[in-house]
């Protein structure tokens, strides 16, 4: 039975494929104008209107799956794009950071030049926690007394004078800003050379106050604030002669001590990265720190201790 089922359906095949090849000959053989031109038209007249109407009616069904089709498509395209996005804003991120640490570490070095503080041994440092009320008065750095760190060290960064080393533990230091109420930096005016202290400002933790300048002291708005190489007290840091610390934005000429309002040139709310300036052992600055820390409280500076021994003792002019 299957075989003869078999059998018929080939039978009907070839029937079939013979007569559409009979018609298709026929087809392309006679005039247009003859009997199949004609049953064609035909049938294309009655099913023209049949075509154009379903045509229509799947119009909507067509366009819908297009729809699905290209939002589907196009969401697969957002979520590339926007890890491609993620990618690209993380790679320039890194490469911020990493040009604004090259920036930082470069300025680090041309200040080591400019300054020419040979009796250092500056060491680089990252901070890793600030104070968390809006004074930011200490910060916390990566580097201690396993990196030769010790207290009183003198901090900077690119832009000038940062603060001093408060506390050292073997991996990490604390670090007293100069806008910290305990601090006291003994500075010069640029011009004129007058010496004084510089201090924060009281109730404007952004700014600060050189103080104890003599009554005819000249200064002018504008006017650099430097380090004068020079320790007052026991407590007193030893920092280099000629580091930065700020401009002066006001002359004060009430009291017998002329004092002038000091801005900090360096950013202490950004800090990144910073270098300790630490004493060897024998070297000037620590032998120096020990004659500091023999004062007696609220002793005069050390005869001898200043810029002028400073740079006398570096074979300087």
């Amino acid at each position: 039975m299957y075989d003869k089922t078999v059998r018929r359906r080939r039978a009907l095949l070839a029937v079939l494929v013979a007569l559409s090849l009979i018609l298709l000959t026929a087809y392309f053989g006679e005039a247009h104008g003859g009997r199949l031109h004609s049953v064609q038209r035909g049938f294309l007249t009655v099913l023209s209107p049949i075509q154009d109407g379903a045509n229509k009616a799947l119009k909507p069904v067509r366009d819908a799956f297009g729809w699905v089709g290209d939002t589907v498509h196009a969401k697969s395209q957002r979520d590339q794009l926007l890890r491609q996005v993620d990618k690209l804003r993380r790679e320039v991120i890194s490469n911020e950071s990493e040009k604004h640490a090259y920036r930082e570490l470069l300025a680090l070095y041309k200040l080591d030049n400019q300054l020419s503080i040979n009796d250092y041994r500056p060491v680089t440092a990252t901070v890793i926690a600030k104070s968390p009320n809006i004074w930011y008065s200490t910060v916390t750095i990566d580097r201690g007394e396993a990196s030769g760190v010790r207290v009183n060290d003198p901090v900077v960064n690119s832009e000038g004078l940062v603060g001093k080393v408060a506390q050292a533990a073997s991996d990490g230091a604390q670090v007293r800003l100069i806008t910290d109420s305990s601090v006291g930096v003994s500075a010069r005016l640029g011009k004129s050379n007058a010496t004084g202290i510089v201090q924060p400002k009281v109730g404007d933790p952004n700014d600060l106050l050189l103080q104890y300048l003599p009554a005819n002291a000249q200064a002018s708005r504008g006017e650099y604030v430097v380090t004068s190489g020079t320790v007052s007290s026991r407590d007193d840091s030893l920092y280099p002669p000629g580091i930065p610390i700020g401009q002066v934005t006001k002359v004060n000429e009430e009291s017998a001590f002329r004092s002038v309002d000091v801005h900090p040139l360096a950013n202490l709310h950004g800090l990144d990265v910073v270098q300790v300036l630490t004493a060897g052992a024998g070297s000037l600055p620590a032998n120096v720190g020990r004659l500091a820390a023999s004062l007696p409280p609220g002793a005069p500076s050390a005869p001898g201790v200043g810029a002028e021994s400073l740079t006398a003792s570096r074979g300087g002019p």
